[in-house]
């Protein structure tokens, strides 16, 4: 890919894409101020679901409009980032809650996490491109002694 060029990706490689990260974050508004919070998530029939406990962030997500983002790197060195924009709910019904618990749905931190969010997309968007080489920020003050640019 061009090292200028970027590529708008289409909704079925947004989700191929996020099925392959197991870490995105989940950005809300607490107080009338944005928060973000990185969160262990799974793609589960056009949505992502995620594991919490009771908090902010539980409350902050089932009361409004929500975005979650994840990007990675592909093996080939392009860059890519999904954004969904959309809202969330607490998954209540029984059925559902036991469904969400057979989801390979492993959370980094091992505090109890007993509540499953699903975000349900309004909007899905993605973009891919090459990365930078590092040279291309150089100047004159980066060079200067102790400059971690090498």
């Amino acid at each position: 890919m061009d090292e200028g060029l970027i590529q708008t990706l289409d909704v079925n490689t947004c989700w191929a894409l996020l099925r392959e990260v197991a870490v995105g974050r989940l950005a809300v508004v607490v107080d009338g101020k944005p928060e973000i919070f990185p969160v262990n998530h799974v793609v589960d029939h056009g949505t992502v679901v995620f594991r919490t406990a009771d908090g902010t962030k539980l409350s902050a997500a089932v009361s409004g409009d929500v975005a979650f983002e994840a990007d990675g790197i592909d093996p080939n060195g392009e860059a890519w980032s999904v954004v969904i924009k959309g809202s969330a709910g607490e998954i209540r019904e029984m059925d559902d809650i036991l469904a969400a618990a057979d989801l390979p749905l492993t959370p980094w931190h091992g505090s109890p996490k007993h509540r499953f969010v699903r975000v349900v997309p309004g909007q899905v968007t993605g973009r891919r491109f090459a990365l930078a080489d590092p040279s291309v920020w150089r100047s004159p003050f980066t060079l200067r002694a102790g400059s971690s640019m090498d």
